[in-house]
């Protein structure tokens, strides 16, 4: 007998990667515009960076609440509001003069980000694919997000050439609106979930995953991830800016037009995204061959061992995109590998809200990766304390994700019950 194979594109994840690019290369461009604003009304670091911050924990407040919503209410009509609030908050901030007032709309920036994000967007697509394709189909999703980081940084540096940063935001709040024309994507019936997750409701199985220690110390191993993902996006391109040895004028980088180092900072977040893409896919090709909590190990402990030697070394051009690219190959390569492992364990029916709660462990470290950066910043008047941190708590997740029992919930439920 013949059996047919399930395609692994499916109008789905079509659209689920032209959302989370749009999603990824405006979220990804923030920080570019540290300095210019900081400049602009006579700021502390610490005041824009406070303003990310906000943004990066309502995002992880808002992961769970959105993956609930759309569980409840539809994919579709969850992606209608984060795009709506995204878009509100990008306004509102392109009239912000005040830090406070920064601080106000990237928190409904925050909200935005998680309606048309990974809580949303893997869940569905996760629904969607089939078993053999689904550690695939989040990774290239994952990707599809790293694809847009190559583009946001540059693109947001670009635009600051011809227009105000403000008119910057306003451009943004259009491109999100935009990814609201993918909606007919979402027509198609995603597969349906067992019989046995259908008759638990969602409190219950919440509650059993709660209670369960794998959750645990999968929450507590994403913190890392946030902490230096955050730190990153919002901090490199200025520790790049500050800290980093001159361009050759004559030089191979001059020549392709990067002169200044703050060019180089803008490419370096490029070069990191343009690098995941690679680190993601296989990852996911990887996800479905070995335990994921071992490869999720190995990538904290890589990205231990390269945050140390590049600070341990002196800062160049070279080292800059040496690093950009290593980091880069293990940056979201731990989001398909995590949320696989939520659905595995736990299943797909509620995976939106589990991978959500898990989610906002990455964010509460992002808030205080991308807060202590300016904070440390106006203290020390340099990155490398905060920098030392996130080698601290990197080694920390690579050593907590090695008891998580990578067996389904519903095999061992006798033994929790018990």
């Amino acid at each position: 007998m013949t059996t047919t194979r399930a395609p692994l594109v499916t109008p789905i994840l079509i659209g689920g990667c032209l959302i989370i690019i749009v999603n990824f290369a405006i979220r990804g461009s923030f920080g570019v515009f540290q300095i210019p604003i900081a400049e602009e009304f006579g700021w502390m670091r610490a005041d824009f960076s406070m303003a990310i911050a906000i943004q990066n924990l309502f995002w992880g407040i808002g992961q769970p609440l959105f993956g609930a919503f759309a569980e409840r209410f539809g994919d579709r009509r969850a992606l209608v509001l984060g795009a709506l609030m995204y878009a509100a908050g990008l306004v509102l901030s392109s009239f912000a003069v005040t830090p406070a007032q920064h601080w106000v709309y990237e928190g409904l920036v925050g909200f935005g980000i998680a309606g048309t994000g990974f809580g949303v967007l893997l869940a569905v697509v996760g629904r969607a694919a089939s078993d053999e394709n689904r550690s695939m189909s989040l990774a290239i999703v994952t990707a599809a997000g790293s694809a847009g980081q190559v583009i946001g940084a540059p693109l947001a540096e670009w635009l600051m050439t011809i227009m105000t940063w403000q008119s910057v935001f306003l451009v943004f709040a259009a491109a999100i609106l935009g990814t609201l024309l993918c909606l007919p994507m979402f027509r198609t019936v995603a597969q349906p979930a067992s019989n046995a997750a259908l008759e638990e409701s969602m409190g219950a199985i919440l509650g059993r995953a709660i209670r369960d220690p794998s959750f645990v110390l999968i929450f507590l191993g994403f913190f890392s991830c946030g902490y230096q993902l955050g730190f990153i996006t919002a901090h490199f391109p200025a520790m790049i800016t500050e800290m980093c040895a001159a361009i050759d004028p004559s030089g191979t980088l001059a020549a392709v037009g990067v002169s200044s180092t703050s060019a180089l900072g803008a490419v370096a977040i490029s070069v990191i995204g343009l690098a995941n893409i690679v680190g993601t896919l296989t990852a996911g090709w990887l996800g479905n061959r070995f335990q994921r909590k071992y490869l999720l190990a190995l990538i904290y402990v890589g990205r231990t061992v390269a945050s140390a030697l590049f600070i341990l070394l002196p800062i160049t051009p070279v080292t800059v995109l040496v690093f950009a690219v290593v980091m880069g190959s293990l940056w979201l390569a731990t989001v398909p590998l995590t949320s696989g492992l939520v659905a595995h364990i736990y299943g797909l029916r509620y995976m939106g809200t589990l991978y959500g709660i898990v989610f906002l462990s990455h964010q509460i470290g992002s808030f205080l990766g991308v807060w202590l950066g300016g904070r440390m910043y106006d203290i020390y008047g340099d990155y490398s304390a905060v920098w030392w941190v996130g080698i601290g708590i990197g080694a920390f997740s690579a050593i907590v994700h090695l008891p998580v029992r990578e067996q389904p919930l519903a095999i061992r439920k006798p033994a929790l019950a018990a």
